[in-house]
C-alpha cells in the first residue's frame, strides 16, 4: 500500500484513500450528526449506517460557505477517518485539497493540525481545478487538454461554484470566478419549496439532500415545463412522490415509484412539443379536486409528499440565480467572465476544453443546458466543447491519487522538519505563491 494518503476535503463530502489507487477507500459526509433520540454524535461514515434514523438530526459541519470555520471539529473527523483507514501519520505523507482563495489564517490552522496534532511526515496542498485538469489530461494523452496543457474547470461543489482556468497544471487565480451557490444552497431552496407547499422539512437536511439527488433534473425549456407542471393528475409527467422514513419499518426515505420519477425523460430535448402548449394545459379540471384531496391526505399523514415543478426549479438556480432574487450572474456568464480574464490567445482553447466536476453537475441534462446558455455568449469563431467527468464526485480525488503516485511527489512536499524550522510561511510560499 502507498505511504501517501490522499484527502479531498470537501465541504459536503470527504474523499479519502491512498496514492496510486483508482478510487478512494471511502466517500463520507464531512459532518457530525446527532439524532433526536440519542446523546451521541455520529461521525462521517457512521452516518451511512442502514440502521441509523437521521430524521430531524442536528448537524454540525466544519465548513460554512466554503471556509473552514471549525478546525477542532474537522480535526476530530479526520482523526476518526485516519483510524478507520489505519493511517499512521508519522510514516505517511498527505496530499490535501483546499478550496480556492482560502484565507491565510485558515491555511495556517490546517498546517498546524497536519504537522503539530497529527505529526504527518510531509504535506502537499493542492486545489481542485489543477487536479481535475491533471486527471483529464492523463486520460486522453492525445486530446486537446493534454496537448494545449490548458482547460477551464467548472467545479459545482457543496458551498460554491467556481470557473477556474488551468494552464500547465497551475490554476490561474486571477481568472477564477466564483458563484456563491452550491449543493447546500440548492438543498435549502428545495427545503423551503417543500415546506411551503406540503410538509415541514426545514430540519431535514440529510433527507432533502437525498430527494434532490434522486429527483431533481435540469430543464432544457423552462417555460414549456412550467406549463406541463400545471397539468392535473396523470397528465403531469413531473409529479412523483417521496416517502419519508417512519423510524420503525424503514430508516431511510425513498422514491415511491421509480418509474414515475423517470417519466420526464420521455420529453424531447426542448423542442416545443404539440402537448406542451394550447388548451390541453388547462383541460380536465374535473381531476383537480380529487388530486387536491389526495395531496391533502398525504400531507396529513406526514410520511410522504409530492414534487412537481420543484424538480427542475431547484437546479435552475445555477443558471438563473437573478430570477430567485440573488444578485449573481448565472453559470454561463461566470464562465465567460473567467475566460475574458485570461490572455486572448487562450480564449479559443478554454472554450473548447471546459470540464465539469462536482456533485451538482450530476443533474440530468446539466451539460446540454450549459452549452445552450453559453453558445450565444461566445464569439461565433470559437467552438464550445463541454466534457463531464465520468464520476464528478471523485474526479478531484483521482487527480490527487495520480499526482501522489508520481516519482516527483515527495520532492514537491513540505516536510515536518521544514515546517518546524520555518513554520506555516514555508507552506504558504511553496503552495500559494
Amino acid at each position: 500500500m502507498s505511504n501517501v494518503a490522499v484527502l479531498d476535503n470537501g465541504g459536503g463530502l470527504l474523499k479519502a484513500g491512498f496514492g496510486g489507487e483508482r478510487d478512494p477507500t471511502c466517500v463520507v459526509p464531512n459532518c457530525t450528526a446527532r439524532p433526536p433520540s440519542s446523546k451521541k454524535w455520529l461521525l462521517a461514515d457512521q452516518l451511512l449506517g442502514p440502521e441509523e434514523d437521521l430524521t430531524s438530526a442536528t448537524l454540525r459541519r466544519p465548513f460554512d460557505r466554503g471556509h473552514l470555520i471549525n478546525p477542532d471539529l474537522q480535526s476530530s473527523i479526520w482523526a476518526h477517518l485516519f483510524t478507520t483507514l489505519k493511517i499512521y501519520p508519522p510514516n505517511t505523507s498527505i496530499l490535501l485539497t483546499q478550496p480556492l482563495l482560502t484565507l491565510p489564517s485558515i491555511q495556517r490552522s490546517v498546517d498546524e493540525i497536519i504537522f503539530e496534532e497529527f505529526n504527518f511526515k510531509s504535506l502537499y496542498v493542492a486545489d481542485s481545478p489543477s487536479l481535475v485538469h491533471l486527471y483529464e489530461a492523463s486520460r486522453r494523452p492525445y486530446g486537446l487538454i493534454s496537448k494545449a496543457q490548458c482547460s477551464l474547470v467548472v467545479d459545482c461543489g457543496f458551498s460554491f461554484t467556481h470557473a477556474a482556468p488551468v494552464f500547465q497544471n497551475f490554476t490561474l487565480n486571477y481568472g477564477v470566478k466564483r458563484m456563491d451557490l452550491g449543493g447546500k444552497a440548492l438543498t435549502n431552496y428545495l427545503k423551503e419549496l417543500v415546506s411551503y407547499r406540503s410538509v415541514n422539512v426545514m430540519d431535514e437536511s440529510i433527507i432533502m439532500d437525498d430527494v434532490k439527488e434522486k429527483l431533481c433534473f435540469v430543464s432544457l425549456d423552462v417555460q414549456r415545463d412550467l406549463k406541463i407542471a400545471r397539468r392535473p393528475g396523470k397528465d403531469n409527467i413531473f409529479r412523483c412522490t417521496y416517502v419519508l422514513p417512519d423510524g420503525i419499518t424503514y430508516m431511510k426515505g425513498f422514491v415511491k415509484d421509480p418509474d414515475e420519477a423517470k417519466k420526464h425523460l420521455s420529453l424531447d430535448d426542448g423542442v416545443p412539443s404539440s402537448r406542451a402548449g394550447g388548451k390541453d394545459d388547462y383541460m380536465k379540471y374535473q381531476d383537480v379536486p380529487e388530486k387536491r384531496q389526495d395531496r391533502k391526505n398525504s400531507d396529513l399523514s406526514k410520511n410522504e409528499f409530492s414534487l412537481t415543478n420543484e424538480r427542475f426549479l431547484v437546479p435552475e438556480m445555477i443558471f438563473r440565480p437573478a430570477d430567485l432574487g440573488m444578485n449573481q450572474a448565472g453559470l454561463a456568464e461566470c464562465i465567460v467572465r473567467s475566460v475574458n480574464s485570461c490572455h486572448p490567445y487562450l480564449h479559443p482553447v478554454l472554450y473548447e476544453s471546459i470540464i465539469l466536476t462536482g456533485g451538482s453537475t450530476l443533474f440530468p441534462r446539466f451539460a446540454q443546458r450549459l452549452e445552450r446558455e453559453l453558445r450565444p455568449l461566445v464569439p461565433d469563431e470559437f467552438q464550445v466543447k463541454i466534457t463531464a467527468q465520468e464520476d464528478p464526485i471523485i474526479g478531484v480525488w483521482r487527480g490527487g491519487s495520480l499526482l501522489a503516485s508520481s516519482p516527483d511527489f515527495e520532492a514537491m512536499c513540505v516536510t515536518k522538519s521544514e515546517y518546524e524550522e520555518l513554520g506555516s510561511a514555508r507552506c504558504h510560499k511553496r503552495f500559494f505563491n
